[in-house]
């Protein structure tokens, strides 16, 4: 897109765009001169935040890192960053962590988003990509199985390149609870009940070898461990799945019969299938079946930078490039490039959900926030609100006063994404160079300069000497090389000049790599992995007293937390508040009108919305949007139970009650205790 200095937003000539906008891009301009901006750093004061000086803030923001880590040691800070950031922000947020804090506890809010298929991708195919190939090769396809994402919605510039592919005769199979607009492309749609997308895919597994329909010379030729995998699903048929999905065993069966009819099938997930505490297992489920079928896979970032946020060292696992935090090879390549011993970097630290518990705990006392707004955005957040408020050291950088720097010590006016150049990776792995069309707002500052600048103050000034955002992109090109992503060939230049870069891409003249799998998987014996997935439940079911599934997501008008989006009018009038959407049926059965005020209540919190009829919904499910903060935030009720392997949250699923409250303001239900989950 072009942003004029104006705040107006025309869309540029994209190969993935088409020269068109979502919404959100049109109306993203009017953010620049909003007069909620932050024009100058705040400080708390007396117990509340007062406007200060750049020079006092960021001396109190540094003397507080410092005070902690000479008390209680450098692990007793934290940084909490964000898949929206540029792959530069990204890459300094991580370093900063690593080289000014000297903490290995840096995460992001990516963990809550992608981690589980990234876990699983990594897992099975040796790379974490979300889609090897790129967008324009979907028509290609003659059956899209589609698992979890509202696209329509969540990815709008997604859904031309679907429905293309459905002109050309591709037939989908859908798999969603709520039968969405993007559930309109489906040949077929599966609406099963929250959480037992694993059933679902196992059971598909199951019958195309029952059938002898598997792609065995693909199998023998490029995967192991088929057997095992095969063992785990033995049972799993579709009588058994559909009493587990809700669903109808000729349903299942018939994806089955679409899915092996295939002459060149392709299986996406998005978050509604992983985004629990079985999320590797379910994401590991539909690679195994597109192993399987010799077919491709892919899943569907969820932020802005939902790809290239993962790859730059913001992961508390994980160097630039996707190097291993643990692995003296990368963490020796990592150390060269910032001039320092090995033995300085950190280790693995703690993830997003994991450094909100130690928090709690007293364990962490400071902690710097950048592109995140983790209160409404974390699972219990009444608990997570507490925790924050209590603590002795939250500096915050935004460019609005999110829910969480209301609860900080510092904030930190930072710029918005046209302020600063910076590069971006969508799924396909391609690298887009975003140029700045103004400076930051007069009295903010870019957050580039606003992390060296407190990484000076904490005595690390030497790592951070850049004067531009393509100093730090050069560095980071050298940090991966070498790596899985490997960004040392995509240079500042080559974008600038319009070539179209896809990682990894390890030197100056080679041409990208669009499609990393067409010889081998990126495993060392060149193989991808089955692996044995048998079936768990959620860990909370609907009982007596909370007798319904909750599970949420997006709509087209908002975005993240809505800390942008809710600022802007056209949006706001378009959706000013969280809908809670009920089938017609359940709630005729409770007495609640189209508009009518509905109190749901989990294990954690009691939470009031208005209500929606939707018939295209299970009648046992209800689903509310997490764009709100404060007592219309539906994280309030989800559960915080983690997934084993990557730490995801289970917010796609919890059992709730659901009655008619009277008209009026939401009600604020809050626990009293802080114990950790």
């Amino acid at each position: 897109m072009q942003l004029h200095p104006d705040g107006t937003v025309r869309p540029l000539p994209h190969p993935i765009s088409g020269g068109k906008l979502c919404v959100l891009g049109l109306t993203s301009g009017e953010l620049l001169g909003h007069a909620e901006r932050l024009r100058t750093p705040l400080v708390r004061k007396g117990g509340r935040l007062e406007p200060a000086s750049w020079e006092e803030a960021l001396e109190v923001a540094v003397q507080g890192f410092r005070h902690i880590a000479a008390e209680h040691g450098k692990s007793a800070n934290a940084v909490y960053g964000g898949g929206s950031l540029s792959n530069e922000k990204a890459y300094l947020l991580g370093k900063f962590a690593r080289l000014a804090l000297g903490t290995p506890h840096v995460d992001y809010n990516g963990r809550y988003c992608m981690s589980a298929a990234a876990a699983a991708q990594n897992r099975a195919l040796g790379l974490d990509r979300g889609l090897n190939r790129p967008l324009a090769d979907l028509p290609q396809h003659d059956v899209i199985l589609l698992a979890g994402s509202n696209a329509a919605e969540c990815l709008p510039m997604l859904m031309p390149h679907l429905q293309r592919a459905k002109e050309g005769g591709t037939r989908f199979i859908v798999v969603d609870p709520r039968r969405t607009t993007t559930a309109n492309l489906a040949t077929l749609h599966l609406a099963p009940r929250p959480g037992t997308d694993l059933a679902l895919a196992n059971s598909l597994l199951y019958l195309l070898a029952r059938d002898q329909r598997l792609d065995y010379g693909f199998i023998a030729e490029h995967t192991q461990g088929l057997e095992e995998a095969l063992e785990a699903v033995q049972g799993c048929t579709a009588a058994w799945a559909a009493e587990v999905c809700g669903l109808m065993p000729h349903e299942i069966e018939q994806a089955a019969e679409l899915l092996a009819g295939a002459r060149k099938a392709l299986v996406l997930t998005g978050r509604g299938a992983d985004q629990n505490s079985r999320g590797v297992a379910t994401s590991l489920a539909f690679i195994n079946l597109a192993l399987a079928l010799g077919a491709g896979f892919g899943t569907l970032t969820g932020q802005a930078n939902g790809q290239g946020g993962r790859e730059m060292g913001q992961k508390a696992d994980q160097l630039p490039g996707y190097r291993d935090v643990e692995d003296p090879a990368d963490r020796r390549a990592v150390a060269r490039v910032w001039g320092i011993e090995p033995e300085q970097l950190p280790g693995k630290g703690l993830s997003a959900f994991e450094i909100l518990q130690a928090i709690a705990r007293g364990e962490i006392r400071g902690m710097l926030v950048m592109g995140s707004n983790p209160i409404p955005s974390s699972p219990r957040s009444d608990w997570v609100r507490e925790a924050l408020a209590r603590m002795e050291h939250l500096v915050v950088i935004d460019s609005f006063l999110s829910e969480t720097a209301r609860h900080a010590r510092v904030v930190l006016p930072g710029a918005l994404w046209s302020e600063e150049d910076g590069t971006t990776t969508n799924l396909e792995g391609r690298v887009v160079l975003r140029r700045a069309v103004r400076p930051p707002l007069e009295g903010a500052r870019g957050d580039q300069e606003i992390l060296c600048a407190l990484a000076a103050g904490l005595g690390a000034g030497q790592y951070f000497d850049y004067s531009r955002p393509k100093d730090v992109y050069d560095e980071l090109r050298r940090a991966t090389r070498g790596a899985k992503a490997d960004y040392y060939g995509i240079t500042w230049e080559r974008l600038e000049a319009g070539e179209e870069l896809f990682w990894p891409c390890p030197s100056e003249d080679h041409p990208g790599t669009p499609r990393p799998f067409t010889q081998r998987f990126a495993h060392a014996d060149g193989r991808a992995r089955f692996s044995p997935t048998p079936f768990r439940p959620s860990a909370e079911a609907p009982t007596t007293h909370h007798p319904l599934y909750l599970t949420t997501g997006r709509v087209l008008y908002h975005y993240l937390t809505g800390n942008h989006t809710r600022r802007l009018g056209r949006l706001f009038k378009k959706c000013s508040e969280p809908l809670l959407e009920v089938h017609p049926e359940t709630a005729q059965r409770l007495g609640l009108a189209e508009g009518a005020v509905a109190e749901v209540s989990s294990q954690r919190a009691s939470a009031r919305f208005r209500v929606k009829h939707n018939p295209r919904i299970r009648s046992d499910t209800l689903f509310v949007p997490f764009h709100w903060d404060g007592s219309q935030a539906v994280n309030r009720l989800t559960n915080p139970v983690l997934d084993p392997i990557c730490q995801m949250p289970e917010f796609k699923v919890a059992a709730v009650s659901l009655a008619r409250a009277e008209d009026g303001p939401a009600k604020v239900s809050q626990e009293a205790s802080c114990i950790t989950p």
